[in-house]
């Protein structure tokens, strides 16, 4: 069975953990996401310890935002980990982003558009001209043009950044809540049927799935229905 084009987010206070989650969702999900807690907690070998003999991809969420020198040299620093996105914050614009991509050619360099916790009042605060939906699309076609071959972006704009950058540039979105779920600390939020519908490739969850009872069945059951509505859709055409 073709796992479901899902990151869960490992968003752990420790390896042991993780790496539990990691064995747990791995059967039903396509990639799993390392942030910055774990890898500044436990450096590169958390990589070899979610991976384990899964062969799963990893998704490693740095974010990096300096000049570019400084991002090339950290881009070198992690090829031999063989991630398979590395993110990059698009802020740092389009030299930055290049350095990243010519750095680390085998890994998709992602750009982080506007992060999906920020309001349209936050944005007003931190001078970026908005509303959110513009500055996503500005900030993707900048990203696109400096070699990004994927873009994280909220899911409310989905459907305009692919418009605008077309259909081989790969859409990560994290934000994603299944019906009834919380919100917690996500602004700009949608359910997994509705991201892919919209146009994302790969969907991040965290908390729902990490936060339940049981992440297996957690994360089984969101790729069972997303399984099911990629069908329905493959059918429709």
């Amino acid at each position: 069975m073709r796992p479901a084009p899902i990151a869960v987010a490992l968003d752990a206070p420790d390896l042991e953990t993780a790496a539990h989650w990691a064995s747990l969702v791995t059967p039903h999900v396509s990639t799993v996401k390392i942030g910055l807690e774990l890898y500044l907690r436990y450096g590169p070998e958390v990589i070899a310890s979610i991976r384990g003999a899964s062969g799963v991809q990893v998704f490693l969420d740095l974010k990096l935002h300096d000049i570019p020198n400084t991002v090339e040299g950290a881009a070198r620093a992690v090829a031999r980990l063989r991630p398979a996105i590395l993110t990059v914050h698009a802020g740092g614009g389009p030299a930055m982003i290049s350095a990243a991509v010519e750095a680390l050619p085998a890994t998709q360099i992602a750009a982080v558009t506007v992060l999906t916790s920020l309001s349209e009042a936050d944005l007003e605060r931190i001078g970026i001209a908005g509303p959110s939906e513009d500055a996503v699309r500005r900030m993707s076609a900048m990203a696109v043009g400096a070699g990004a071959q994927a873009l994280v972006c909220s899911p409310r704009e989905v459907a305009t950044v692919r418009a605008e950058v077309g259909p081989d540039i790969t859409l990560i979105t994290p934000g994603i809540r299944p019906a009834g779920a919380e919100s917690q600390d996500q602004a700009r939020i949608a359910t997994p049927e509705q991201a892919l519908a919209d146009g994302a490739d790969l969907l991040v969850i965290g908390r729902p799935i990490t936060g339940a009872a049981d992440p297996g069945a957690a994360a089984a059951g969101i790729a069972a229905a997303l399984r099911r509505t990629l069908a329905d859709s493959d059918r429709a055409v």
